[in-house]
């Protein structure tokens, strides 16, 4: 086990949603190997370009619009940021609410967003304005955090942002996202992956808050996500909170393990130490 320094860098195309957990400190450090291995397997008739990344939690999509890849399989068990991505990829999503940094607005908006979870036509009918009002919700709501309830009805209060600024359409991202594939399922139905698929796995932390989809992620999931990612035969990369478990659960799977300075901090008690991240690699030249 070894201690690998980062550049925290940001990456040129901002994610179009603030998103918990979100990895634009490590882009840098994933460009890195995604780069190198591109190289290391390009050939004439199997160009660097081809190369396709795998995210299984695609989440803010960070490390995608970083590595700019050709192409792309993109996942996520949120059904409603999927959505939200395949309106920007299929229409641009011009915004058509009037949007407003106010309380009692969000809640309207909040409870609009939820019927239509309830009725089902969030991810049908209504998958256009609801793919607006999740982008609101995103920006307005408290820290930008993304959670839902039991009964998997969206549930993040109001924040407290001065002023916010909400995108007119996402146009400039739409082309990027253009030969990119969406879906939303858990990672174990990502089906017929190619040796040479790159994967990156981030999946919610080894933590008490895993709730960024409806229904959470259990230790039982992380311990099915480790097996079904050392399956793969191409390069892997996963990355977790350095809890021993966590640590224990990679090597058992035979995954070279790297600790990163995370930038976020252990307790806001006035304990500084930053909080340990684990780089997992299978496959991959480091």
């Amino acid at each position: 086990m070894s201690v690998l320094s980062t550049d925290k860098t940001s990456p040129s195309l901002s994610p179009p949603l603030k998103w918990a957990g979100g990895k634009r400190w490590l882009s840098d450090t994933l460009q890195t190997l995604w780069h190198q291995y591109q190289r290391n397997n390009s050939t004439s008739s199997s160009p660097a370009s081809s190369a396709r990344l795998i995210e299984p939690f695609c989440g803010g999509l960070s490390v995608a619009l970083n590595l700019t890849p050709t192409h792309a399989l993109l996942n996520d068990a949120n059904p409603y940021l999927i959505n939200f991505y395949k309106q920007v990829q299929q229409h641009g999503l011009p915004i058509t609410e009037d949007f407003k940094n106010e309380e009692t607005h969000y809640y309207q908006i909040r409870d609009a967003f939820n019927t239509a979870i309830q009725s089902g036509s969030a991810l049908t009918t209504d998958a256009n304005v609801c793919a607006q009002w999740f982008y609101y919700l995103n920006r307005t709501g408290y820290n930008g955090l993304c959670r839902f309830n039991q009964q998997g009805f969206y549930n993040v209060p109001f924040g407290r942002y001065k002023t916010i600024s909400y995108a007119n359409d996402f146009m400039v991202l739409q082309k990027q996202l253009s030969n990119w594939q969406f879906q939303s399922n858990s990672f174990e139905q990502l089906k017929n992956l190619k040796e040479t698929d790159f994967i990156y796995a981030d999946p919610p932390y080894d933590t008490p808050f895993k709730d960024y989809s409806p229904g959470g992620f259990s230790w039982e999931q992380q311990e099915q996500l480790a097996t079904w990612l050392a399956t793969h035969s191409g390069p892997v990369i996963a990355s977790n909170q350095a809890t021993d478990r966590i640590l224990n659960l990679y090597q058992s799977h035979g995954f070279s393990i790297q600790l990163l300075d995370a930038p976020r901090r252990i307790a806001a008690n006035g304990n500084r130490t930053p909080a340990k991240e684990m780089l997992a690699t299978r496959n991959v030249l480091l």
